[in-house]
């Protein structure tokens, strides 16, 4: 990496001329597979490639004809995190630069940022499929999805203090909500793996599957997403993401004022009508 001009912009100005394709897109019957590609590294979270990662996220989720998504990684790995020569870089902003913090607080509400807020806003259903070691901010890409698969291969690297940082891109928000304050300062300190199989029993994945299901079983996921009702995931997401924050009252609030609109759509009139005749159920007074 050209270490010339020390800003923000130039360090999009050279990502931008990477003629690298290292996130790979593939779209089958309304379901996106987005595969971060560059397996020397185990997928680290290079300029280049988290560039390429979030421009592909967002371009795909606003696509009109796709319902689901799917992030995984080549193997051996779904992300190691971070690239250590993007962080030499940021030193080099930190030292040289006019912005200051400023340049290195822009790549990551932007780029680091960006890919976590997209997964996470978006009406449409985002699956991982976590098929090897994830840690840092790969990590966090990972836990921002909807639903989190993990192969037997996973790893869940927790190692943020040993490199001298804080848990990053959303990851405190989950982990604090998942464990409690307590096991998850354990983890902060201990900077341990979590294997897959510890990771479904602390609630911070789905399941646990043998590698070659994982894939089948994430798309399988996203069949089911695709077969609901047109629009109600669209519907459901925003309040099912927003209700670990609000109160009761205001949970409930927000349901009392969605579910009226589900009451008008064909979908559920049809499966109402469905029921009816299926156990012989004449219209009557309610």
């Amino acid at each position: 990496m050209t270490q010339v001009k020390a800003s923000y912009r130039s360090l999009i100005e050279e990502i931008q001329n990477d003629r690298r394709e290292l996130v790979h897109v593939i779209i089958e019957d309304g379901i996106a597979t987005i595969t971060m590609d560059d397996p020397a590294t185990y997928n680290a979270l290079s300029g280049v490639l988290c560039h390429q990662l979030r421009e592909r996220i967002e371009e795909t989720l606003r696509h009109p004809d796709v319902s689901a998504l799917i992030l995984t990684g080549t193997d051996p790995a779904f992300s190691a995190g971070g690239d250590m020569r993007l962080m030499q870089f940021a030193d080099t902003i930190l030292k040289e630069g006019r912005e200051g913090a400023i340049g290195m607080w822009r790549w990551i509400r932007y780029q680091f940022g960006g890919v976590a807020r997209a997964l996470t806003q978006s009406d449409k259903i985002c699956i991982a499929a976590v098929n090897g070691p994830a840690a840092g901010v790969g990590l966090a890409f990972a836990l921002a999805c909807d639903m989190v698969l993990v192969s037997e291969r996973a790893r869940l690297v927790t190692a943020f203090g040993k490199i001298g940082l804080l848990p990053e891109v959303g990851t405190s928000w989950l982990f604090a909500r998942r464990l409690g304050h307590h096991k998850f300062m354990e983890l902060y300190l201990d900077g341990r793996e979590i294997g897959a199989e510890e990771a479904v029993e602390l609630g911070l994945v789905n399941k646990c599957l043998p590698h070659g299901e994982l894939l089948p079983a994430a798309h399988a996921y996203a069949e089911k997403a695709k077969a609901m009702p047109e629009g109600l995931l669209g519907l459901a997401k925003p309040l099912m993401r927003r209700a670990a924050d609000v109160t009761w009252e205001q949970a409930i609030a927000m349901e009392e004022y969605a579910e009226p609109i589900c009451f008008t759509t064909a979908a559920h009139k049809e499966a109402i009508a469905a029921f009816m005749q299926a156990h012989d159920i004449s219209k009557g007074p309610v």
